[in-house]
């Protein structure tokens, strides 16, 4: 655990007079959070917009330049900026953590050191006037890293992953803040660990939205008094007693989505490596359609099923405030990209979701009684405990058949579990694929040389798992 950071966070390095210190303000009193967001509107805040840049748009020197032309183009809006860890950060910091967790301390501070080295030459390679300042503000990140590497893990895993890996957003966020500054675009940095409070579920973190609320107010809002522009990071928080901790895994859209809920932002822009929204992973398939235009719901469905355009906690703010979503390109700016809001749309192509690696598990009733209400109660709560969320279930008489991404350690746990009431059968090597607005011609060009092992489907969606 870490000691307070209130005196140690930097202002925008190079901003206005360099890198300043933080005054402690008083806190509101704690306010419930329908009422915030019926007085926000009033408050006269004028934040115009919400950006968040996901990894891919930090992860070369040149392309922090382009984010930093693209945030010059909205000169004379209020922005407030969400900037993910760099490129492969996160995964390279997932293996500091599982190294340190598993005692090989040496190996985990060599792969620190990989993350330093790389951290400290992109600053090179962007910084001049501001170096020296933003250097001494990533040393002070790996030290809190290194702090920890040095001892040895007395709790779970999942703790010292968010100590760790919180880093990777906070030295992207430092280095994009320092070279806007030196390149004429004034902003603020700021720790988002200091606004949003959080429990202790740690990796997957739920908000306290009352007393991050207040922060907002407290804290954000007066910085744009004196600048147009806020940068602050995605995907992490922190509990009462000031550790660390992630919102999930690409967490980041969710972080500016509680940003553009709070402040009563015009809009939310996610800033991608594509067009917009297509219909299909174009890594999978390559003629995977462009989309300009969704509706919040067709998101959350197209979320619930596995796509990776959108978190699927991110709409929900949104959608309670009614603030359109843009997801755009950042290697194009000029490109439209995709409009979410709360229209009806027709005409929307077959959206095609795959989710690799899952795992198929039988599970047959040892003496045939039947499969009901007390049982399949029983086996949610199992699932909550292992905190595994069925992808696809399918019920018998007195069998179960329920699919689940393939994580080994979890399988075993509800396999074992599961054994008490039930025979278990595990099937491994399989592929979900999930067809929205289907057709049978798709399907059937999509399943072609393929055995289908399990089928469901409404008038809308059709899921089958095949090997």
């Amino acid at each position: 655990m870490r000691g307070s950071r209130n005196g140690t966070r930097a202002a925008g390095v190079g901003v206005k007079g360099g890198r300043g210190r933080w005054k402690v303000l008083s806190i509101f009193a704690p306010i419930k959070y329908e009422v915030f967001m019926k007085t926000i509107g009033k408050t006269n805040n004028g934040v115009n917009k919400i950006f968040k840049f996901g990894g891919a748009s930090v992860n070369s020197v040149e392309r922090i330049q382009r984010l930093a032309g693209i945030l010059r183009s909205y000169k004379g809006e209020k922005l407030l900026v969400v900037v993910s860890a760099m490129g492969k950060t996160t995964n390279a910091l997932e293996k500091v953590a599982e190294a340190f967790y598993e005692g090989r301390r040496e190996e985990a501070l060599r792969l620190f050191q990989q993350v330093k080295d790389s951290h400290i030459t992109t600053a090179k390679y962007l910084l001049v006037k501001n170096y020296l300042a933003a250097e001494a503000q990533l040393r002070d990140f790996f030290t809190e890293v290194e702090w920890l590497l040095h001892d040895k893990p007395v709790r779970g895993y999942d703790y010292y992953y968010d100590q760790v890996v919180c880093v990777g957003e906070l030295l992207s966020t430092s280095i994009v803040s320092a070279y806007l500054a030196e390149t004429g675009t004034g902003n603020q940095w700021i720790d988002v660990r200091d606004i949003f409070r959080t429990d202790d579920n740690f990796r997957d973190a739920g908000i306290d939205w009352t007393f991050s609320a207040a922060k907002v107010r407290e804290e954000i809002l007066p910085l744009f008094e004196s600048d147009e522009m806020v940068i602050t990071q995605g995907f992490i928080g922190a509990t009462a007693e000031n550790e660390s901790t992630t919102l999930g895994r690409e967490g980041s859209d969710y972080t500016a989505a509680v940003f553009a809920s709070m402040l009563d932002a015009e809009s939310l822009t996610i800033w991608k490596d594509v067009e917009g929204v297509m219909n299909a992973d174009p890594k999978l398939f390559p003629d995977a359609r462009f989309i300009s235009e969704l509706n919040y719901d067709e998101v959350i469905e197209m979320a619930y099923y596995g796509a990776q355009v959108i978190h699927p906690k991110t709409i929900k703010p949104l959608q309670n405030k009614s603030i359109p979503l843009y997801v755009k390109c950042f290697l194009d700016p000029a490109l439209p990209g995709t409009v979410i809001h709360n229209k009806n749309i027709k005409g929307l192509p077959p959206i095609i979701v795959l989710k690799q690696e899952q795992v198929l598990v039988h599970l047959r009733s040892k003496d045939f009684s039947f499969v009901g209400e007390e049982l399949t109660a029983w086996l949610y709560q199992l699932f909550s405990g292992i905190r595994v969320k069925p992808n696809l279930m399918q019920s018998g008489a007195v069998s179960l058949q329920v699919c689940l991404d393939d994580r080994a350690d979890k399988i075993d746990k509800l396999a074992l579990a599961a054994s008490e009431f039930f025979n278990v059968q595990i099937e491994k090597g399989l592929t979900l694929l999930t067809i929205r607005h289907y057709d049978e011609n798709v399907l059937e060009q999509l399943t072609a040389g393929k055995t289908v092992v399990l089928r469901q489907q409404t008038q809308e969606t059709v899921q089958v798992l095949i090997k």
